[in-house]
């Protein structure tokens, strides 16, 4: 044995012991988190794991994702060819891709010499953009960032250098199907005499063996972990939407909400180690972009930085020596207190991450445990809080008054065997002037159509969604449970509401409490009513262009995205306008996750950006289908002057106006 090889068998060996320890390192921290079931299913899981990771779905979405999908391809196929050439290495008389039939190893040859090429090709790319177009939220070329590139680069250059100094020497039987490496041996190698030659061919090896090595090692401590892990994060991805929180269980002795890093779900963790930091979410978020010190993409940096100072202490049973949660100082690996309370829970993050990293639910984990063990959240909650656990709405009002809007109409009690659909009126529905008006032209509407529908009366309570959202777990709990048993008393089976926020609420929170109900967004029953022939409208309304707004509960939390659209042109005659952000990207209106009941001190306020988007359509209508968003957008046009040139109106105000 040759002490080439002998040299070779050393590093290699100590290269090889030293990666899976710094993994067994890292990824044994995971194993900190708490039970999270990510493993039935596996078919689907599998598929998604094809789509996604292989697949790069999520990726090319954006333009310079093929980039990425071609260096990960890339990648890929050279995987083939590096496993071969560390083998090799060492058994080079027995392990070889040349000892294949001709026709397999020369095609082989081709694609590795290609693949080499289009990855050293999208390294520069990603070079240039890093320098002349980086992302605002993620920076330019920093060290990592051009440790990867830099390693990655010259590992193409010496494997070209290597196959065009065997091609040179004529030792390489596949020279004729690999042309960019011949291209090298002829312009650069020509004339060169074989003993140098065969010198050029060792240091070529030996820089790709030890580059490719420390690529190897340099992975674990880098945000390029994410090339090991993005592909189980998609394995282990939500098979659902993810639109509700875990219960809690009451019981003394529980801690609540996330402090510590440890208190995460395992998936939470392995999250952490799988992000690219690509700055999508960063990209997306409303927070981010108007000014706020919310980043999702930090968050997610600093639960990994965490677990990795604290791990080992953790692991050990000792005390954390980092804090999660930080205490007004900013500190890497600790999420500041005012960044975990400027998240809308808007779900746009979740929407554009590549590899499903989950975002808000960290975010709502922290807030449980801010509210419900430290009792530490902003003052303006106070009162929010006092109000619902006293009065079951967020303004305090008597659930008496709960039917004063129904002095205008017809109101009809739910009557259990008798009624076939709790028309559940939600607190703005029943309290908010503004949103008044929609409640009565949903009423018109039922009623127009000869639906049977009910209201439960001063027995209706708020159903709880901005609490959860903001981390009150416990009076969420028991607000939850009350509603759940006064839906069996009365035998409710079927519920109308005008709320995204409460149809979430009553369709995926209320179905951890037994509650199985048929829940409708009242656009997709409008929506139906008109397909089937139960209303009849004024054809061709004219209200101008109407820009419609996407709710994010209603859209991503839930998927509703054409019915509302499809109303819109039964009503008018034509389309309704798009803004910029729409369906799936759509941009919140700042009211989500409970920020509706919060002052916005810091950056730009975001209805009013939202304001200006639906502005720069030039329509007279903004349309939309909740009662937050009608109050954000209505507040919007009035920081901007708009007030009486555009008119905000729900659908259901829409639709009542063009009845016969």
């Amino acid at each position: 044995m040759s002490s080439d090889i002998v040299l070779f068998a050393i590093v290699l060996a100590a290269a090889i012991g030293f990666f899976l320890w710094s993994c067994f390192r890292r990824f044994r921290l995971v194993t900190l988190g708490l039970a999270d079931n990510r493993f039935h299913d596996i078919g689907r899981r599998l598929g998604n794991a094809l789509l996604y990771a292989f697949g790069q779905r999520r990726v090319v979405s954006r333009p310079f994702g093929v980039n990425h999908f071609a260096l990960y391809w890339c990648f890929l196929i050279l995987l083939v060819a590096n496993i071969e050439f560390l083998l090799g290495g060492l058994f080079s008389d027995y392990i070889s891709l040349s000892r294949l039939p001709g026709g397999a190893y020369h095609s082989l040859a081709f694609i590795f010499d290609l693949a080499s090429l289009l990855a050293l090709l999208a390294v520069c790319a990603a070079f240039v953009r890093r320098v002349a177009f980086a992302n605002p939220y993620i920076g330019g070329l920093n060290r990592d960032s051009a440790t990867i590139l830099g390693l990655v680069a010259v590992l193409m250059i010496a494997f070209f250098g290597m196959h065009a100094g065997e091609i040179a020497q004529g030792s390489e039987v596949a020279a004729r199907y690999m042309p960019v490496s011949g291209y090298v041996a002829g312009a650069f190698l020509a004339g060169v005499p074989a003993g140098s030659l065969a010198g050029l061919i060792g240091f070529f090896w030996w820089l790709h063996a030890i580059v490719l090595l420390v690529f190897l090692n340099y992975l674990p401590y880098s945000k390029h972990m994410h090339i090991m892990t993005a592909i189980p994060n998609c394995f282990f991805k939500s098979l659902v939407r993810v639109n509700t929180q875990p219960r809690e269980e009451f019981k003394k002795g529980n801690t609540f909400g996330v402090g510590q890093v440890d208190r995460f779900t395992w998936k939470g963790l392995f999250d952490a180690y799988s992000c690219t930091e690509c700055g999508r979410c960063s990209d997306a978020c409303p927070a981010t972009f108007t000014g706020k010190p919310l980043d999702p993409r930090l968050v997610i940096h600093d639960i990994k930085s965490n677990l990795i100072t604290n791990g080992s202490r953790l692991k050990r049973k000792t005390a954390a020596v980092l804090p999660l949660i930080g205490n007004g100082q900013e500190q890497e690996g600790s999420v500041a207190e005012e960044v975990i309370w400027e998240c809308t829970t808007c779900g746009l993050c979740l929407e554009v991450c590549p590899v499903f990293i989950e975002h808000f639910p960290r975010i709502i984990d922290m807030r449980r445990y801010l509210v419900e063990m430290q009792a530490k959240f902003p003052e303006e909650l106070i009162t929010f809080f006092e109000h619902m656990e006293q009065r079951h709405n967020p303004w305090g009002i008597a659930p008496a008054e709960r039917t004063k809007w129904a002095v205008e109409t017809e109101v009809r009690s739910f009557e259990a065997g008798t009624t076939e659909y709790l028309f559940f009126v939600g607190c703005a529905g029943a309290f908010d002037a503004r949103n008044r008006r929609t409640t009565l032209a949903l009423t018109r509407i039922l009623s127009a159509a000869g639906i049977s529908w009910g209201i439960l009366g001063k027995d209706e309570s708020c159903c709880g969604d901005s609490l959860r959202r903001l981390g009150n777990e416990f009076v969420f709990d028991r607000m939850a449970e009350e509603n759940v048993r006064i839906f069996a008393e009365r035998g409710v089976k079927k519920v109308i509401t005008q709320c995204p926020h409460c149809v979430n609420t009553l369709k995926n929170d209320y179905r951890q409490y037994g509650a199985e109900l048929e829940v409708s967004h009242h656009t997709e029953l409008i929506n139906n009513l008109i397909k089937t022939g139960r209303l009849e409208l004024d054809e061709g309304r004219d209200l101008g262009k109407v820009v419609f707004h996407d709710s994010c509960y209603l859209g991503r939390y839930n998927g509703v995205y054409e019915a509302p659209r499809e109303v819109i042109a039964s009503v008018t005659g034509q389309p309704s306008v798009e803004m910029t952000r729409h369906r799936e990207r759509s941009f919140c209106c700042g009211g989500g996750g409970g920020r509706m009941w919060l002052e916005e001190r810091l950056g730009k306020h975001i209805n009013v950006t939202r304001v200006e988007e639906a502005l720069q359509t030039e329509s007279g209508t903004v349309c939309v289908c909740c009662p937050y968003c009608t109050t954000m957008f209505e507040d919007g046009l009035k920081d901007r002057g708009a007030e009486g040139k555009v008119r905000v109106l729900d659908l259901a105000e829409i639709v009542a106006g063009a009845l016969k």
